[in-house]
């Protein structure tokens, strides 16, 4: 006489009875939350989201997150940056580097990796005179402006123009007069980098409470016109 538990057993013993694998052993039941997808390692912390800011999709259930390759990311370019130029352009850059710390008697103490630079002069006491630089090393129109800038102030000399924005003023002339006769491209981003640049020496002789702004800056008075966004450029 068949009882409930007789038709129920045989059952049971199916949804507990676990498959075999092709060599014939028995597979091991995934652990874990029932739904729950696993995979056979586990994946970086961080994985995850690192994988939906770069392909901006989820991985799918039971599969490991693709992981971004280290330097795979676009870096974003700062304001004012250069393209990168050919080879030709860019050995022409190198040979008037060359040319200008030469004749100038100048050291680059350090290439600076953004758009902005400094001169100045160490004085020793043997009367010897060391002239540096700091400046982004020149690799396109707006690197080489702000590197002969700073080599400008040198080949001018400090202090020889009064008040500190004339000498600002003639050491950018200088640059895009050493652009020009090298031949190298002077952009309307530089042009606008030389205004902003001489509207805030202005305004800053303005706020020491300069009596009279020297006549070549009468046209850097007024705040140059706002750059698209597609554009860049900044600091000094």
């Amino acid at each position: 006489m068949l009882t409930l538990w007789d038709l129920i057993d045989p059952l049971l013993n199916k949804l507990v009875t676990q498959p075999r694998t092709r060599g014939g052993e028995r597979s091991a039941a995934p652990r874990g939350k029932p739904g729950a997808a696993t995979t056979g390692s586990k994946s970086p912390v961080g994985a995850r989201v690192e994988a939906e800011s770069a392909n901006d999709a989820s991985p799918g259930i039971g599969m490991a997150p693709p992981l971004t390759p280290r330097g795979s990311r676009s870096k974003k370019r700062g304001r004012g940056a250069d393209k990168s130029p050919d080879a030709g352009m860019q050995a022409k850059y190198d040979a008037v580097v060359k040319h200008m710390l030469a004749e100038h008697g100048v050291r680059v103490r350090k290439w600076r990796k953004n758009m902005s630079g400094i001169a100045w002069y160490v004085t020793y006491r043997d009367g010897s005179v060391q002239r540096l630089v700091e400046a982004p090393r020149p690799k396109g129109p707006m690197s080489a402006a702000i590197f002969l800038h700073e080599i400008g102030h040198h080949a001018i000399g400090f202090n020889v123009y009064k008040p500190r924005c004339l000498e600002e003023f003639h050491a950018w002339r200088w640059s895009l007069e050493a652009m020009e006769a090298h031949g190298l491209n002077i952009t309307d981003q530089v042009r606008l980098r030389m205004h902003r640049s001489l509207h805030y020496a202005v305004q800053k002789a303005v706020r020491r409470g300069i009596k009279q702004i020297p006549a070549e800056l009468g046209p850097f008075l007024e705040k140059p016109p706002s750059r698209r966004r597609s554009s860049g450029g900044s600091g000094r």
